[in-house]
């Protein structure tokens, strides 16, 4: 069939000057309702003009289950992207499986509204588990801003939204500073994951806005779902204050896949939720390889993807993600964990984002540096001291960060991730203040 490229109209002027090195695309399909768009691109079609013109009948394709469905790209928070290919039947259990009363749950009665571009981690899977189970899906168009979003979620009485934590900080933010109210009471439940979910989030969304935040936890290489968190009978009876710290890990496997907890030396941890190892997971809709990259048999080692995530289990199951092995501060030899930090720094009521990288250090090889953006009314007053006081009683005195540094904004990658290579790079000659 002919090879075509479906393109947003605000990226069709950057597009427009490379067409013609595209040689093998046929057809330019603008994504618009929009009569009046003109474009140079050769062969350009109006989406909804193809849509309007085409047939009622479908004739399905007979494809071969393990052929390749897609193919979407890691998000470079740690090196240079990687190629992930989805197979057909991956696409297809992990839509079952998000479809699960005990995973995410997709049903027919729901709106779904994903603030995840369709090129992240195959958008979660949420086109395919909102089309399996019949759901109307929303989205939100170009660049939408948290006042866009909340008008959606009253206009469109959204029940369902996902997306990674800094779209949530940034609705919280937009609600504090505007004074705006908006009505939450269609929302059953928020999915964020991406990176680790701040329990003072999760606490935040469900005291001010009556919302229920779900943390979930998985990556490109995993059509993204690894693990849900939702809690089992079982702990019903724990007390809130351990049903909100149980709120903040990343939850418990999904089934359907295989995960194993190992030291350095491939040898197997046990699930205490003290000990800390490298998580490997395996299953059907676990990538195999890297497209193209030889990057993978350092990854995909003996049938187990190798995730670079360091994390404990507890005996329940639940996953407690510590860091990326890349974004780990080794100190002394001894490791320090910057999501921990930065998960307790984000508590503070004057702090909007931060970010914890590793500075060089002389004597102990490396230390830790905060990099914090203050919410709009504390620039300029909140203190580095302040900060470190914070989150004091909580850390061992070697795991304090070094230094504070006060930024406008932490740089992020095109799908909302905080980009710490950019910090690390940034602060490669950082000396801190006495």
């Amino acid at each position: 069939g002919d090879k075509v490229v479906l393109v947003d109209p605000d990226l069709v002027p950057i597009l427009e000057p490379l067409a013609s090195q595209f040689e093998s695309v046929k057809h330019f399909i603008i994504m618009t309702d929009d009569q009046n768009f003109t474009t140079t691109l050769p062969s350009a079609h109006n989406y909804e003009d193809l849509i309007s013109s085409a047939s009622n009948t479908y004739s399905p394709v007979d494809s071969d289950e393990g052929a390749p469905a897609g193919l979407c790209y890691t998000s470079a928070t740690t090196g240079r992207p990687k190629g992930v290919i989805y197979s057909h039947r991956g696409i297809v259990l992990h839509s079952m499986m998000e479809a699960q009363a005990d995973t995410i749950g997709f049903r027919e009665r729901d709106v779904v509204l994903p603030v995840v571009p369709m090129f992240h981690a195959n958008c979660w899977g949420v086109p395919y588990s909102s089309a399996m189970v019949g759901a109307n899906l929303v989205l939100t168009g170009i660049r939408p801003d948290p006042e866009a979003i909340c008008r959606l979620f009253e206009s469109e009485k959204v029940t369902l939204s996902l997306g990674v934590p800094t779209i949530w900080v940034g609705i919280l933010d937009y609600l504090e500073r505007s004074g705006n109210t908006h009505d939450f009471t269609s929302l059953r439940e928020i999915a964020s994951g991406g990176s680790a979910v701040p329990i003072s989030l999760i606490e935040a969304y469900r005291e001010k806005l009556g919302v229920n935040m779900v943390q979930a936890y998985g990556m490109t290489e995993a059509t993204p779902v690894i693990s849900y968190n939702r809690r089992t009978s079982k702990l019903d009876g724990i007390t809130e204050r351990e049903k909100l710290q149980l709120a903040g890990t990343q939850g418990a496997m999904v089934p359907g896949l295989e995960m194993r907890l190992v030291d350095d030396g491939g040898n197997d941890l046990p699930w205490d939720g003290e000990q800390r190892g490298e998580l490997l997971f395996k299953g059907p809709w676990i990538a195999d390889s890297y497209y193209n990259d030889p990057r993978s048999v350092d990854t995909f080692i003996d049938g187990w993807y190798h995730s670079g995530d360091i994390a404990s289990v507890d005996p329940n199951g639940y996953i407690q993600i510590g860091d990326r092995v890349k974004d780990m501060v080794k100190s002394g030899g001894e490791w320090i964990s910057s999501v921990d930090l930065e998960t307790a720094i984000i508590a503070h009521p004057d702090v909007l984002e931060a970010a914890v990288v590793a500075i060089p250090h002389e004597r102990w090889g490396e230390r830790p540096l905060a990099c914090v953006v203050p919410k709009s009314d504390a620039q300029g007053k909140l203190k580095k001291g302040e900060v470190l006081d914070f989150i004091r009683d909580r850390f061992a005195s070697w795991w304090m960060p070094d230094d504070v540094v006060f930024i406008d904004e932490i740089p992020k990658t095109s799908v909302g991730k905080f980009d710490k290579k950019v910090l690390r790079d940034r602060y490669q000659t950082y000396e801190p203040n006495a």
